[in-house]
């Protein structure tokens, strides 16, 4: 139970929840089989496949969304309604009009759909409900939010939010190639990307690459030439190694093997590992995520909305 990437987002501190009404909220929206005239079915899963749909571990949460779709890929669709558009050419005289085209891969759709293959995937999201994390392992924003919006569509209220920090990521890491050195507790690795502003959007991209020394001068004409970094790989506290993206998202994560050597001692069969990856994961990402922000500027708070003015007397409240 390790996870590979990191979608952040915030919840308010602490998320006053209670475990139980969470568990019976996200009953609404339990996983099902996709039916055989359905694309895609999605629904909560038991993280830890014991049947409960949130796992917690010294008040930090697991919870999974899992997602199943049916393949069928276009081309099988338009090569059969092609087929059954020429058998009707032949028997009126002349070829489907659109329309009747369009009707004719409806109908192939849903005969092919029952017999169409399925897969299987899952998201995990990690909840730490008294810092106001909500993280999802996720490669790309796009599949974080499939998990929120089901979310959405399951809780009364879920109070979520972006996560915005004073600096952004590409004028930090910006600033840290230009002056050759990581804020304190983090390393540069190896790995780095910049990119053009300009229309022609020309890239550089350095993998497994020193950027000390020759590379750290050409790295630096980059940026004044008015290239700016999208990716910058970092190691935390010889913990955690990363990549960080322009738009605050985690790539490549890797928790350094003395961290699994620690959870693989403490545990003696499958289930006391994952109790002991949860908790090691999540211990170091508590320490770790702090830190990333504090190395970019600071999380950026929302200003309060000022409070409405009192209405005055004998005036009703729909007309103050």
């Amino acid at each position: 139970m390790w996870f590979k990437n990191l979608q952040i987002y915030r919840l308010p501190t602490p998320w006053a929840v209670d475990l139980a009404k969470l568990d019976e909220q996200l009953a609404r929206g339990e996983f099902t089989r996709c039916p055989s005239n359905q694309p895609m079915s999605r629904g909560w899963v038991s993280p830890r496949k014991d049947g409960a749909l949130i796992y917690a571990n010294n008040r930090q949460w697991l919870i999974a969304l899992a997602v199943e779709q049916r393949l069928l890929p276009s081309s099988v669709v338009n090569e059969t309604a092609q087929e059954r558009a020429e058998q009707i050419t032949d028997q009126q005289g002349y070829p489907p009009g659109r329309k009747q085209m369009k009707e004719i891969k409806e109908r192939v759709t849903e005969e092919l759909m029952p017999r169409a293959f399925t897969r299987k995937r899952s998201t995990f999201v990690w909840i730490d409900p008294q810092n106001g994390w909500f993280v999802v392992d996720a490669g790309s924003p796009a599949k974080a939010e499939e998990v929120i919006e089901h979310l959405r569509h399951c809780l009364d209220e879920f109070p979520l939010k972006a996560l915005h920090t004073q600096l952004s990521p590409q004028s930090a890491m910006a600033d840290w190639l230009a002056g050759g050195d990581a804020p304190a507790g983090f390393t540069v690795d190896r790995d780095c990307e910049l990119k053009s502003v300009a229309e022609e959007k020309a890239a550089v991209r350095y993998v497994r690459h020193p950027l000390g020394d020759e590379v750290g001068a050409e790295i630096k004409a980059h940026l004044a030439a008015g290239k700016l970094p999208t990716r910058l790989a970092l190691t935390w506290d010889d913990r955690i190694s990363f990549v960080l993206t322009e738009k605050l998202e985690i790539k490549r994560l890797a928790f350094l093997d003395l961290l699994k050597e620690e959870a693989e001692k403490s545990a003696e069969h499958a289930d006391e590992q994952f109790d002991a990856d949860f908790a090691l994961m999540t211990g170091e990402l508590v320490r770790f995520l702090p830190q990333l922000i504090e190395a970019l500027g600071g999380e950026q708070v929302e200003a309060e909305a000022p409070a409405a003015a009192p209405a005055a007397a004998g005036t009703p409240p729909w007309e103050a």
